[in-house]
């Protein structure tokens, strides 16, 4: 038959092996695990994680895949992963890549409850759990750079609810040892159970775009699995009948080659963002402008004054779901670049009490949001490579403070150190783990390749 995109995907999918993994892409994507699981256990502390156990316990059947943050519960594995993922961007805690999707918490969550749901004597390996991630994360690489939509900060749908589906399936499918034909069949299933709008961002659905993208993944791989099928031709651009081109307004597919000894992961290639506090990826590069303001002013006046500020000028691009003046709830507070810069400069931090209803109803941060005027340079683009952040404060003095952000710490270009990492796995993780589990997590990733068990974690 003739190859087709999709049929060169779902190839890949089943013919890639461990030892196409290089050294320096499983030391990244462990880091992407690790943070990860954090990340979901710490979200498993909100209470759009407690609506969304909730929903679940009443409908899970056969309970054997477990539930971050909480020891003892188990759910049917489908609902588990889906649980798992909205604790996972609960916080907008998440790692990002570029193109810009989420791409750990669309997949791990799925991997976990499959690894559990499979009987004794069948349960994959560390290494075969390390290589159905590293599938995931490539598919949904790889289908980000079909099109140029995708590079910049989007308008339309979230990015994880599109390729993150699709990537919880070919990570899953990978996993159960699917055929070429199934795998071909599980992308065409999930494609059809894709997508979430953007305008649901900045609020508690947002979440539920990263938990539907792994479960529904995952069913998809169930589905094909059990001999459904769907469009092999789903990720092929065919006038006059959208498959996955109906997700972008340009879209131009490429085949995926046959792994070979000397296969390239993306992964290799482009790095992972990691946020320092949870918020939309944007907001760091507006609190570290907006930090090294502050530090500017401080030496200025001798302390930090507000009353000395006349106004405060962001230079941001043109975002507008990111754009948002005067928040009123946690999530709409996490996307807004006038709450994070004017957070950092009134506490010389933000962390996770940044986003308590009363932090961010407090009355010297409504001042300071009242002094900030918004400008749009146009060098200053919607792209997470290309982007910028600039606080400026205009005193009352005639002066001008200005702090500029073109790299924050924890972004591709400048990585979190293996110790800010730790650092931030382990404050995460001990809001529901005593140390002794925290460092067990720890040292499992770490030697994940060893694993004889990946259940286990």
């Amino acid at each position: 038959p003739e190859e087709t995109v999709t049929s060169s995907f779902a190839a890949f999918i089943h013919a890639v092996r461990p030892e196409h993994l290089s050294k320096t892409v499983c030391h990244r994507s462990k880091r992407m695990i690790l943070d990860s699981i954090g990340v979901g256990l710490v979200g498993s502390t909100t209470h759009v994680f407690d609506i969304a156990l909730q929903y679940c316990r009443l409908y899970s059947s056969v309970a054997v895949s477990s539930v971050y943050g909480k020891p003892g519960v188990k759910l049917s594995p489908t609902l588990a992963a889906f649980t798992n993922g909205v604790a996972t961007h609960s916080m907008d805690f998440d790692d990002t890549w570029h193109p810009a999707t989420h791409p750990s918490g669309a997949v791990l969550p799925a991997l976990l409850a499959a690894s559990q749901m499979l009987p004794p004597g069948t349960k994959p390996n560390g290494v075969d759990f390390l290589l159905a991630f590293n599938v995931g994360l490539e598919v949904q690489g790889r289908l980000m750079h079909f099109s140029t939509e995708a590079h910049n900060i989007p308008k339309r749908f979230h990015p994880p609810s599109v390729v993150g589906t699709m990537g919880s399936a070919a990570a899953t499918a990978k996993l159960l040892s699917l055929s070429a034909a199934q795998c071909a069949h599980a992308l065409g299933i999930a494609a059809s159970l894709a997508g979430a709008p953007m305008a649901n961002a900045a609020t508690q659905a947002k979440p539920l775009h990263i938990g539907n993208a792994t479960r529904l993944g995952f069913e998809a791989a169930l589905l094909a699995s059990r001999g459904m099928e769907a469009n092999p031709s789903i990720l092929d651009d065919i006038p006059g009948c959208s498959g996955f081109s109906a997700f972008y307004s340009v879209y131009q597919p490429k085949p995926l080659s046959t792994p070979s000894d000397h296969h390239e992961f993306l992964l290799e290639k482009q790095d992972i963002a990691f946020k320092r506090f949870p918020a939309h990826l944007g907001m760091h590069w507006v609190v570290d402008a907006a930090l090294s303001v502050r530090n500017l002013f401080i030496n200025y006046a001798g302390s930090f004054s507000p009353s000395l500020i006349r106004t405060i000028v962001l230079k941001i691009p043109v975002s507008k779901y990111i754009n948002r003046p005067f928040p009123s709830s946690e999530h709409q507070a996490r996307h807004s670049f006038q709450f994070s810069a004017c957070t950092a400069l009134l506490d010389g931090e933000v962390g996770l009490s940044s986003f308590t209803e009363s932090s961010i109803h407090r009355q010297e941060l409504r001042e300071l949001l009242d002094k900030v005027v918004v400008e749009h340079p146009e060098d200053n683009v919607a792209n997470f490579d290309k982007m910028y952040g600039e606080v400026a404060l205009l005193l009352h003095s005639g002066d001008v403070l200005t702090g500029k952000c073109d790299t924050f710490y924890g972004h591709w270009r400048k990585p979190l150190s293996k110790e800010s990492l730790l650092k931030k796995f382990r404050s995460n993780a001990s809001h529901v783990l005593p140390e002794e589990k925290i460092e067990t997590i720890i040292t499992m990733v770490d030697n994940l390749e060893n694993l004889s068990d990946s259940s286990q974690l």
